[in-house]
């Protein structure tokens, strides 16, 4: 009797003992959650689901398996010489792309954005004249962060849809005396495509480095950056490369190194600084040293999309993108519709800008090849907006196939969509 009096009282001594310690557990655990004010976010708790749709937009453009496939690659160091070499190739199939011999050409970590503030601060120092060509939105950027970095801006102005003659440019030379000219060689906005011929010796003669935008045109129009002496260019990773944005082919000239060399002050930004950049990507001849952690699958995507466009030749894909344009812009017109550049050979061959037919609104034509063909077209940004549509073709996406697949959406809209009673 004796012996399960204690066993007994043994057996509850320890029972309380396990329930006191879980009790406390439970506690320590309540405390521990009482502290987070923000509980976990029930969306990331579901599945990632991303929809299947045919960008004909004037960018991003679809990514191809091959890309998709570099780009899920495992990761590596920064400045293992794997990735190391992987810049190398970049770096070599950006002078091919830009047909260039630059010594100082890299990738920006970054997009085409990024490389426009590169390119103008490390350009421009404070006080300097810049003069920028606006007709369309790209200059009304370019002369909004030129001023930011205290430069005397100058705009040269167009009409959208129209293009500047070498004349409109040596009048603005002469009169502004500006160190560096900014103009965009592909105007995805209106869908000008900006002749080059002559404007980089006229540039030199009046003693002002050239700067080009050509993120909507690399790969799709010709471009030499050597020949036709340009100084500073640059583009993006997400249009006829195919690649995720993310990361921005640039190149300076000789002339251009010099003048950065001359600069009287620092560039207002570290991240940008190009001596440092240029000594990431090995174009200084120096040991290279840690600048920042570059976006390695991103480098690795854009050396397939560089890869890709070396395969192809240059010749052919501008040949592809002219022949689809010019595909496109009669399918247009026998829709009824006006295309928004009149000329054809200031046409952009990447982004073809047509107006918004009278009657409809642009937003619900878009809406209804997204809802119903599940094609992605836009409609006008900066000085375009509600005036026209913008259908893009790039790289992989210049296909007649595709071209065929938009005008039957486009057909189908104006069918369906309603008509204003204005």
């Amino acid at each position: 009797m004796h012996c399960t009096a204690v066993l007994g009282a043994a057996q509850a001594a320890s029972t309380a003992a396990l329930l006191q310690a879980r009790l406390l557990g439970m506690a320590r655990r309540a405390m521990a959650t009482s502290l987070l004010c923000v509980p976990p976010p029930q969306v990331l708790l579901r599945p990632l689901a991303v929809p299947e749709r045919l960008l004909l937009g004037p960018g991003p453009s679809n990514v191809p398996p091959r890309i998709l496939a570099a780009g899920s690659q495992q990761l590596l160091g920064h400045m293992h010489p794997e990735v190391l070499q992987v810049m190398d190739e970049i770096k070599a199939g950006i002078q091919y792309a830009f047909q260039t011999r630059n010594r100082l050409t890299l990738a920006i970590s970054g997009t085409g954005h990024c490389a426009m503030e590169a390119a103008l601060l490390n350009l421009l120092d404070r006080d300097d004249t810049a003069l920028v060509a606006v007709n369309g939105i790209w200059g009304q950027r370019a002369a909004d962060i030129a001023r930011r970095l205290g430069a005397n801006v100058h705009e040269l102005l167009k009409p959208p849809g129209e293009y500047f003659t070498l004349w409109d440019i040596e009048e603005g030379l002469v009169q502004h005396k500006p160190s560096v000219l900014f103009i965009t060689h592909g105007e995805s906005s209106t869908g000008v495509l900006q002749p080059l011929e002559g404007l980089g010796e006229l540039c030199h003669r009046h003693g002002c480095l050239l700067l080009v935008d050509a993120v909507a045109s690399l790969g799709g129009a010709p471009i030499f950056m050597d020949q036709q002496e340009v100084d500073v260019l640059y583009s993006g990773s997400q249009k006829v490369l195919n690649a995720p944005p993310g990361s921005a082919p640039i190149s300076f000239s000789e002339r251009a190194r010099e003048k950065m060399l001359r600069r009287k002050t620092k560039p207002l930004s570290f991240y940008l600084d190009m001596s440092w950049l240029a000594n990431y990507w090995g174009c200084d001849g120096e040991l290279r040293r840690y600048h920042h952690t570059a976006p390695i699958n991103s480098f690795f995507s854009l050396r397939e999309g560089l890869a890709m466009l070396a395969e192809l030749g240059l010749e052919n894909s501008w040949e592809r993108h002219r022949a689809n344009c010019t595909q496109l812009c009669q399918g247009l017109c026998d829709l009824g519709l006006e295309l928004f550049v009149k000329e054809e050979k200031a046409r952009l061959p990447t982004v073809t800008t047509v107006r918004v037919p009278e009657g409809y609104d642009w937003k619900e034509i878009t809406a209804f090849l997204m809802d119903n063909y599940s094609i992605e077209i836009a409609g006008g940004l900066g000085p375009s907006v509600g005036k026209v549509l913008r259908i893009g073709l790039m790289g992989c996406n210049s296909t007649s196939g595709n071209v065929d697949r938009v005008l039957c959406a486009l057909r189908d809209a104006l069918r369906h969509c309603r008509h204003s009673r204005l």
